[in-house]
């Protein structure tokens, strides 16, 4: 498996792993109701944002996204026949190092409160923090970053 910075040339990949989840599920017109596009991801991953895909035997398998300005981690989706195989701890441990060496101390993420959704459970076994519930059905976790996330 390779972890590497992602780039506008990976757009159709990471949309392709993007509606392909079993959770959290979203449509292409979902997505642009958010202002996520395929014209609009690749300025998403520049400036103060940055992605990282996951490829498997050259092909792109998971991928997150995060944003220093907003110290927040927006995306982290890994296919289905991708999953438990450590990828996507492998993304948030790259996205938490680059937040950190951007110098956001306390980062933040939003995903549905049902806690029998995975990513619920996944995000607080790599200690992230509970923070509020969101008007729309989301609940904020937070988490603290330390020089070992460096």
């Amino acid at each position: 498996m390779l972890i590497r910075v992602a780039a506008g040339a990976d757009t159709a990949d990471m949309f392709r792993v993007r509606l392909s989840v079993n959770e959290n599920k979203a449509t292409m017109a979902e997505l642009a109701r958010y202002g996520v596009t395929p014209e609009s991801l690749p300025a998403m991953l520049s400036g103060t944002g940055r992605g990282w895909v996951a490829e498997i035997d050259g092909v792109i398998r998971a991928f997150a996204m995060a944003d220093a300005e907003n110290a927040t981690i927006f995306a982290l989706f890994v296919e289905p026949g991708a999953e438990k195989q450590g990828i996507g701890r492998r993304l948030m441990n790259e996205a938490e190092r680059w937040l950190a060496e951007m110098g956001c101390a306390q980062i933040w993420l939003e995903t549905d409160s049902n806690t029998q959704v995975r990513a619920n459970g996944f995000y607080r076994y790599l200690g992230w923090q509970e923070s509020n519930r969101q008007p729309d059905g989301q609940v904020k976790f937070i988490k603290t970053l330390s020089r070992h996330n460096v």
